[in-house]
């Protein structure tokens, strides 16, 4: 071997381990670039770096703390992903090259890779355009068709297009935006793009109405335009259906309108057994692969499959090159097809499939789940209420060969109301309001993302079906490495969410009823929210003006959303999501089987009026503090005014004073003073120390406290009886400090004063002061050792 390829891949392979290692730079490296920055504005100068601490950096980088996404699809780049990495590398050894050499080794690489791409995907006699966008090969080919159609564009430019408009017809399940770059590169008006629609009455939702096609393809050639080109689905980018593709080239032949075909379907076609419908694809004029999610190949372009047979015409479109450089795009893929060798390419796109058709199986098991008709083999997808089979039974063996041949499986959660256990409560939802299952669906779909993140399952919203979770193990497996392990734990946790979303649908408009049913309450309809529902509650005060008001509204629902976290319970409370219009809201997450919602409902209510009840508790005390506040300097300046009265204007003197009051000592009449929270007044100390109506005093203290044991049982409304099970559990617990109560008096008679100071429980130290209070004659001081 070159001693250079030997060296390269030695320090590729050093590279990969310092970079997925996750090792932390040490304190040598780090002081280092810490001096080098100092005297720099960055580690330019000097001697440079060398290869381990800039590889450290890139680490650094890669692997942040706050982006845990990197390290982990890291770790997944196997062998025949430092292939591809190897290639890269190699591309640009390979460019140094004399100019003969270099001709010669990209001429090889690119046929090479041409012919084998062209024998796995059954594309015969075809030619390869290698890029990164996926798009730009779609953008070279309508350059090609263009040069094809216009003898004179390569002379006269765009005015050869004004006097026959070319007209570029797209599928409406074609990914978003496809069109419009298409338009812009090419620099034509969006008038030259025509959107057809997808079937509504026969076959699949989501398949291009071919009779409709035929009508504006008749209507634009009548008109004076130019059908250019159409681009077909073999697997749209939402749930993966197929274009009738064979009907189609038929329409295009006709018509001479280049047919262009892209989709993850395409991928099938290196497997032994695949469908006719599938087959179609290889008799088009041009498409569109990305091997490299297919294979799990990192870095590795996109492949752009033609036939045309002028040169001259493909090197005007730009789909060929005479630099040598730019064929060197197709080494790294080039590399990773020889590592993985057919028999690897084939195991993992089967393995793919493998994995749709098992999910596919075990979704038929849960009845709430409903499968897209792509994906079902029995089910017949209903259409405007109408079974497909009852329509055109002759269509029936047609589908199924669609549905079995995409590997990608799309479902959603979608309540039966036959199974509805609550009367009329799922109709409600069921049948008029499908942005509340639609954002079930999508807290489905974010849920098991969350729960099996080697699952690849994302959500995506269809025009029909609406939101729905979609597993394309095609475009995630090989990164992920998703197993079948993988898949069962992903129906298993599903099968666990679908009882929860049922009763979240059933209970939702029992929700709404309840809380109608409270004045406090206002219920907030917003549909988009997957869970039970929201509620707000309203303030009782009317003589707040609005910003108060709504301020007021804000400090109470959200300590209202404190108080009801504390509760445990399963159910989630909070403020709503981040952009909601709705504010000042308590949103309650998804329900179980065995909520009581009444009691939910009740418990909102009651903490809300203890929460509103505690801040009025304290703005009045705040009033009473401030009153007592300057009632205390009134008297405390009328005392001082008294103080000077008694003793004289002498012992106000320094000197004076010790001399007068040594002669003539002075009692001061002037008393403490003593502030009741609970009472609200300003009194004198000298109760206390007489002990007289403490007793009075200390009965009234306990009433505040006897109100914070409010709240009922903290289970209340998790099951159906919770309501009655938490009464008697707080009654219980009344009646329990009772019978320690009541038998105090008689027993601490029995002991002396000394054992009366031991207790430290609040109950016990009210029954002390009464005891001390009996044995304290009237008229006399306590002893300072009695007072406690």
């Amino acid at each position: 071997m070159d001693p250079t390829l030997a060296e390269m891949g030695s320090h590729l392979s050093d590279a990969m381990k310092i970079l997925e290692s996750g090792q932390i730079e040490t304190a040598e490296d780090t002081g280092r670039r810490r001096l080098s920055w100092r005297d720099i504005p960055g580690p330019l100068q000097g001697d440079g770096q060398n290869v381990v601490t800039i590889l450290q950096l890139v680490q650094n980088l890669m692997h942040d703390d706050e982006d845990k996404q990197a390290h982990r699809r890291m770790q997944y780049v196997g062998e025949q992903g430092h292939m591809a990495l190897l290639g890269h590398s190699l591309a640009a050894y390979i460019s140094v090259l004399d100019r003969d050499r270099l001709r010669k080794l990209t001429t090889r690489i690119l046929s090479d890779t041409t012919l084998w791409l062209c024998r796995l995907f059954r594309y015969e006699n075809g030619s390869a355009y290698y890029h990164e966008d996926d798009r730009e090969g779609l953008v070279k080919v309508c350059r090609l068709v263009i040069n094809a159609r216009y003898e004179d564009y390569a002379t006269e430019g765009f005015t050869v297009l004004s006097v026959k408009q070319p007209v570029i017809y797209q599928s409406a399940s074609c990914r978003p935006g496809l069109g419009q770059h298409l338009c812009s590169q090419l620099g034509l008006p969006l008038s030259s793009l025509c959107i057809v629609p997808c079937n509504t009455m026969f076959g699949s939702q989501h398949q291009m109405d071919i009779a409709l096609l035929d009508k504006l393809i008749r209507d634009d050639v009548e008109t004076g335009k130019l059908p250019l080109l159409l681009i077909a689905n073999a697997g749209t980018p939402g749930a993966g259906h197929t274009d009738k593709l064979s009907r189609l080239k038929e329409l295009c032949v006709q018509y001479n309108v280049w047919l262009h075909v892209e989709g993850v379907n395409l991928a099938t076609l290196v497997l032994g057994q695949i469908s006719s419908v599938v087959t179609a694809a290889t008799k088009c004029d041009s498409m569109t692969l990305t091997p490299g999610p297919w294979l799990g190949l990192p870095a590795v372009p996109a492949v752009t499959l033609y036939r045309h047979e002028d040169p001259a015409l493909s090197l005007a479109a730009g789909l060929t090159s005479s630099q040598p450089v730019e064929k060197l795009r197709a080494l790294p893929l080039w590399l990773s097809l020889q590592y993985l060798g057919h028999d690897g390419i084939v195991e993992r796109i089967r393995h793919s499939a493998h994995l749709s058709q098992t999910l596919l199986e075990q979704l038929k098991s849960l009845t709430s789940i409903k499968t897209s008709g792509s994906v079902s083999r029995s089910r017949v997808p209903p259409i405007s209420g109408v079974s497909l089979r009852d329509v055109l039974g002759s269509l029936i063996l047609s589908i199924v060969e669609d549905e079995l041949s995409s590997p990608v499986v799309v479902f959603r959660f979608s309540q039966d109301t036959s199974s509805a256990s609550s009367g009329g409560s799922v109709e409600g939802y069921f049948s008029g309001d499908r942005e509340v299952q639609d954002s079930l669906n999508r807290w489905l779909g974010e849920q098991l993302a969350l729960l099996v993140p080697t699952s690849g399952v994302d959500v995506v919203e269809l025009e029909d079906e609406g939101v729905c979770v979609r597993f394309n193990p095609l475009m995630t497996a090989a990164a992920l490495g998703t197993q079948e392990s993988d898949v069962a734990l992903l129906v298993e946790k599903l099968a666990e969410m679908v009882p929860v979303l049922s009763c979240t649908l059933r209970f939702r408009l029992d929700f709404r009823e309840e809380v109608l049913q409270h004045a406090c309450l206002s219920y907030i309809e917003d549909l988009s929210w997957p869970g039970l529902g929201a509620v707000r509650y309203e303030s009782r005060r009317t003589d707040l003006e609005e910003g108060k008001r709504q301020q007021e509204l804000e400090k109470i629902n959200t300590e209202l959303v404190k108080k009801l976290r504390e509760l445990d319970t399963d159910l989630e409370f909070s403020t709503g999501p981040e952009f909601s219009e709705e504010r000042n809201c308590i949103f309650i997450g998804m329900a179980t089987e065995d909520l009581d919602v009444a009691a939910l409902v009740d418990t909102i209510a009651s903490t809300g009026r203890e929460v509103e009840e505690s801040g009025k508790l304290l703005e009045n005390m705040t009033e009473v503090v401030r009153k007592g506040i300057l009632e205390a300097e009134l008297q405390l300046q009328k005392a001082s005014e008294e103080k000077l009265m008694e003793e004289g204007v002498l012992r106000q003197i320094p000197l004076v004073s010790s001399v007068v009051n040594w002669f003539s000592p002075v009692q001061s009449s002037v008393k403490g003073r003593t502030f009741n929270l609970a009472a609200g007044s300003l009194d004198t100390t000298d109760p206390i120390y007489a002990m007289k109506a403490q007793t009075n005093k200390e009965g009234s203290s306990e009433t505040p406290t006897a109100t914070a044991k409010r709240l009922p049982g903290q289970k209340l409304f998790r099951r159906s009886g919770a309501g009655s099970d938490s009464f008697s559990e707080t009654s219980s617990v009344c009646h329990l400090e009772e019978t320690f109560r009541e038998p105090l008096p008689a027993e601490t008679s029995e002991h002396t004063e000394s054992d009366l100071e031991v207790p430290h429980t609040p109950p016990f130290h009210a029954e002390e002061t009464s005891v001390s209070d009996q044995r304290v004659p009237d008229g006399q001081g306590a002893e300072p050792d009695s007072i406690r």
